[in-house]
């Protein structure tokens, strides 16, 4: 479908303070008709489908075909591209926004069609004053999300180095990326839920089979915010901030250790694992999704990486019977400025939303954007 309406949040009824966020770039998106080839010869244009979103997170689609979405400031959105509404779901009266905490991700439950389940990751203002990191599992109803429930409190929050991805695997478990919350110490302290991928169960238990007996899987991670798995192998690959460069694409495996900060880049130690690719200068990798749909044949299990200091989407292709990569390309380079999130829609589209509102980007006066490329004839 082409020529979709463009949804402009900002001019919803009861959606408050995003017409008051000054925008000081006179930049504007590419028009909807530009083509961009990639190096295989994909031709796709960029089509805008959402503006004026206050830092939106995550992009996850429910069965129906609408959006959630969180954004940082403490808001999930439900949009309806199709019909071109957007709603407030849920406002989260204790969240914490200093630097980059705030609300995070958001998956959905496996069996959402039946029980309606939701899961938020977010940092919450303690009452004593400082901050933590939760997983609280919410029950979508007529659009709006209720009855909290706690799952897993007291991740170690900062200013920075929150992680936030949420996603669950094909084993039906809850997988969480944490950040070491500016304390490196932590992420070799498998005590420690700081600088790890944790996995849960859906009621928030742990697995049986957990390396550690408790919520961690993986550990030495500094910030970790993409994850998916192979749809052809099943392997869980991982996106992750390095300090100064060094940020890193990983294959993450049950009790391995990835080394931050004892190694980071090409550097090895023994039993820490390397990353498959790393970068330099940083590109500050965030959201990563592979590609599951069919209207660009020739992205079939590529996977995507949304880039904030990079600004472009990271398009890596994967000799799956090796884990390497067997090349990547950098899409989109300074086009849509800071990217957090990549997904592939149930339409087939590949989804991707803008960061520029989050006070390190310069944003445009449809600043912050949900887009998707599809393909030009």
């Amino acid at each position: 479908m082409r020529g979709v309406a463009v949804l402009a949040v900002v001019l919803l009824a009861g959606v408050d303070n995003l017409e008051t966020k000054a925008c000081s770039s006179q930049d504007s998106a590419p028009s909807s008709s530009q083509v961009f080839s990639t190096d295989d010869g994909v031709r796709f244009r960029v089509e805008v489908v959402a503006k004026g979103l206050e830092i939106p997170w995550s992009l996850v689609f429910m069965p129906d075909g609408r959006l959630l979405v969180p954004e940082r400031h403490g808001r999930v959105r439900v949009i309806d591209t199709a019909r071109g509404t957007a709603e407030i779901a849920l406002t989260i009266d204790d969240v914490s926004t200093d630097g980059e905490a705030g609300l995070l991700g958001l998956a959905l439950d496996p069996a959402f069609t039946s029980n309606r389940l939701v899961y938020l990751y977010y940092t919450a203002r303690s009452p004593g004053g400082g901050a933590a990191n939760r997983v609280v599992r919410y029950r979508e109803s007529g659009g709006r999300l209720g009855e909290p429930v706690v799952l897993l409190d007291d991740i170690p929050a900062n200013t920075i180095h929150d992680g936030g991805r949420l996603r669950f695997g094909p084993d039906g478990l809850l997988y969480i990326t944490t950040g070491d919350a500016a304390n490196e110490t932590l992420a070799q302290d498998v005590a420690s839920y700081a600088g790890k991928i944790l996995r849960l169960n859906a009621d928030g238990t742990t697995p049986r089979g957990n390396p550690f007996g408790s919520p961690v899987y993986s550990y030495g991670h500094r910030n970790p915010q993409g994850l998916d798995w192979h749809p052809a192998t099943g392997d869980l690959w991982a996106s992750e901030h390095g300090a100064t460069g060094n940020d890193e694409i990983n294959v993450v495996e049950s009790g391995a250790n990835y080394g931050w900060p004892l190694i980071q880049g090409n550097q090895t130690l023994p039993g820490m694992r390397a990353p498959i690719t790393f970068y330099n200068p940083a590109v500050a990798p965030s959201g990563a999704s592979f590609y599951r749909g069919q209207r660009f044949p020739q992205f079939a299990n590529n996977l995507f990486v949304a880039t904030l200091r990079g600004t472009l989407l990271l398009r890596l292709r994967i000799d799956p019977s090796a884990r390497r990569l067997i090349g990547q390309e950098r899409l989109l380079e300074g086009q849509f400025g800071r990217l957090r999130d990549v997904v592939t829609g149930p339409d087939g589209y590949l989804y991707f939303c803008t960061n520029n509102r989050d006070g390190r980007g310069d944003p445009t006066s449809d600043d912050d954007r949900i887009a998707r490329l599809v393909p030009a004839s």
